[in-house]
């Protein structure tokens, strides 16, 4: 393939910087864009950006700054957001400006200059299905709305059928599935995705919105308490905590490896299969957040009982992994990497590396809020 000038908004963080290891390794030209938010990146740049990569320390929210970046791009891979279900609930106006006006300014920025590039990749997310698809033996399948608030009061978990009240069956998750947002941050991306494929419609340039499920690996951020579940619990692990779990950690999603991911951003880049489409990007194997954390404990060596708070978090959901045919079948894509595996990489990682745990600060402010029953 033929080199390209690429940019990576929020490139200095943990899909872009991987990405951009990918791509420079394939010949290519790469300008990152990153405002090095301290909630993210606590000690300014990451030693681990390439050197051979053009950085630019800019905000998606400086429509001027962002219009000098898109300048000369083949392809863009828009990364940049503000992450997170809980802290999205309470910081509203600073979510939308960063997902739904950052989006608007890159998309406005390419009119402006007449920087038309190739291919738009956009990051999306599975957290704008709210719950996953479900199946009831007596009746059927359903897409079912968020969990009653008396439900939950009385820690009755699973998701129930509309029609009988039993528990339904969790089913894999695809992308026909009815989107129906539980978050302030759920409902940025969807409004992130809308636009760019919109645009892409409109202007006729390809655009794939990848909904990646949970991402995990090496160069996730361990002080950030809102995003990234095996970050978070690697961090209380490592300072001597128990990882702690709401509702009663039965909760089922989809791991997925940082390489998967990066595989499908390259793979959305390389083939028009995917234009105009928004496609999972997951391990299509779900695993619960307890095994998450006990698997993690396992890998580290490190034997501290679960704190299992039997409290609901606003917003959260009950059960959502990926179907990933579609971008199988469209892209090739293929999983290589297991949570077991995946989770040796990481914690060799680990032990290079400072955890600050600030999960129960994090858990404060949510109570403050009410955002915690």
């Amino acid at each position: 393939m033929k080199a390209k000038k690429i940019l990576i908004t929020g490139g200095a963080g943990f899909v872009g910087s991987h990405t951009a290891d990918a791509l420079l390794r394939q010949g290519h030209e790469v300008r990152l864009y990153d405002n090095l938010s301290p909630q993210v990146h606590s000690s300014g740049i990451p030693e681990y950006l390439p050197k051979d990569a053009e950085f630019i320390h800019g905000d998606v929210r400086d429509l001027a700054q962002l219009s000098e970046a898109v300048r000369g791009v083949d392809v863009i891979f828009h990364f940049a957001a503000a992450v997170g279900v809980g802290q999205s609930m309470y910081r509203i106006a600073d979510y939308t400006a960063v997902n739904n006006q950052g989006t608007a300014n890159i998309l406005q920025a390419i009119l402006d200059k007449h920087s038309y590039p190739e291919k738009i990749v956009l990051a999306s997310s599975m957290s704008i299905y709210g719950e996953g698809q479900y199946s009831c033996s007596r009746c059927g399948d359903f897409e079912p709305g968020p969990r009653a608030l008396e439900q939950l009061k009385e820690k009755q978990w699973e998701t129930l059928c509309p029609e009988c009240d039993e528990p339904l069956v969790p089913l894999p998750t695809s992308e026909d599935k009815p989107l129906q947002c539980t978050s302030i941050y759920a409902l940025s991306k969807k409004d992130q995705e809308e636009m760019a494929l919109l645009f892409g419609r409109t202007y006729g340039i390809p655009v794939v919105a990848l909904r990646y499920f949970n991402i995990y690996g090496t160069r996730q951020s361990l002080s950030n308490p809102y995003t990234g579940v095996a970050a978070i619990f690697a961090s209380r692990l490592m300072n001597g905590n128990s990882p702690l779990l709401f509702e009663d950690g039965f909760q089922m999603r989809d791991f997925v490896s940082v390489h998967d991911v990066v595989q499908a951003n390259l793979l959305a880049m390389e083939s028009s299969a995917a234009d105009g489409k928004a496609l999972n990007v997951g391990s299509g194997k779900p695993v619960t957040i307890r095994d998450v954390a006990t698997e993690l404990g396992r890998a580290l060596g490190i034997s501290i009982p679960l704190d299992i708070t039997g409290k609901y978090r606003a917003g959260d959901i009950r059960h959502c992994f990926a179907e990933i045919s579609a971008i199988s079948t469209a892209l090739g894509y293929m999983p290589r990497f297991q949570l077991k595996d995946g989770m040796e990489e990481v914690v060799e990682w680990l032990s290079s590396q400072k955890a600050n745990d600030y999960v129960q600060e994090a858990v404060e402010r949510l109570n403050v809020h009410g955002l915690v029953a």
